[in-house]
């Protein structure tokens, strides 16, 4: 572990004289209040999934859950779900390894520029970047445009055109933590810059590729808007589980809504649980 990842290290210290402790305290309660926020959201949503009365068959929370499991329409939306995430996760990392070094490491015409519009899918209105989506295929030939709008890459290009800059920003960040001076050192040692880039300054990155990939990945799964005008919600087609829960509600099944919306909750909490333990465990972060 360098110095300057010790020096950052996070370690906790009793406090000391009393205006410490309230400035503690203070913070405490915020950061408290706010967790006990997202533990009440996800604690209504297993209340109402668990509600009801014990029958032969199970109780109702787990009952709940085999109907969703039973569906054909919402086992189509997890696989789709899982299969697109999956490989909009890859894509975006794929992408903002390159992009994210390079604004890290360079500056080049038009640097700001593109930092600023690298921004842009993150602060637009979600359904703004599906309606893009949708005109910018309008300009392109009818063969291309119908094997993709309202069709399974579809919902791989929504889910990419959001996520990728999350991952980009990301992978900026790991880059200007890591140190330059030892990829130079490698060169002076005989190493091309390639070379020294992928034995040297990828590696020390790969903390921020794992987070990269997760929240790629988590923000791919709570999609919504751009998938609904680009891809569509049709069932056993383009369906994923964030329209899922659109098309329940829209039937007044509220039930199955907040059953798909738990699945999905603990898809995300199992993913980015793994990848932090995984990293912390491979790679000392």
């Amino acid at each position: 572990m360098s110095d300057v990842s010790r020096h950052n290290q996070r370690e906790w210290r009793p406090p000391g004289h009393g205006g410490e402790r309230a400035f503690l305290t203070i913070f405490g309660i915020i950061l408290g209040t706010y967790a006990l926020f997202i533990l009440l959201l996800i604690g209504a949503d297993l209340a109402y999934a668990g509600r009801g009365t014990p029958t032969q068959s199970g109780w109702p929370f787990a009952q709940a859950f085999l109907a969703a499991f039973r569906s054909p329409e919402i086992r189509s939306a997890m696989i789709l779900t899982m299969v697109s995430c999956t490989i909009t996760a890859i894509l975006s990392t794929f992408i903002a390894i390159p992009s994210g070094y390079l604004l890290a490491r360079y500056q080049f015409p038009g640097n700001r520029l593109i930092d600023a519009l690298l921004d842009v899918p993150i602060v637009l209105p979600p359904l703004v970047v599906g309606l893009s989506l949708l005109i910018l295929f309008q300009f392109l030939p009818p063969g291309l445009r119908g094997m993709v709008v309202y069709k399974r890459p579809a919902v791989i290009l929504a889910q990419l055109a959001v996520a990728c800059a999350f991952a980009v920003r990301i992978m900026r960040a790991a880059f200007d933590q890591t140190d330059r001076r030892c990829a130079e050192v490698a060169q002076t040692l005989g190493c091309s810059r390639w070379q020294a880039f992928r034995l040297v300054e990828l590696p020390e990155a790969w903390p921020g590729v794992l987070t990269a990939v997760t929240i790629a990945w988590a923000r791919a799964l709570g999609e919504f808007g751009p998938l609904l005008i680009f891809a569509g919600a049709t069932r056993n087609k383009t369906e994923v589980l964030s329209t899922t829960v659109f098309l329940e509600l829209s039937i007044g099944d509220l039930s199955a809504a907040v059953t798909v919306s738990l699945i999905m909750v603990a898809a995300a909490v199992a993913v980015v649980i793994a990848a932090r333990t995984w990293g912390s465990r491979t790679f000392k972060i």
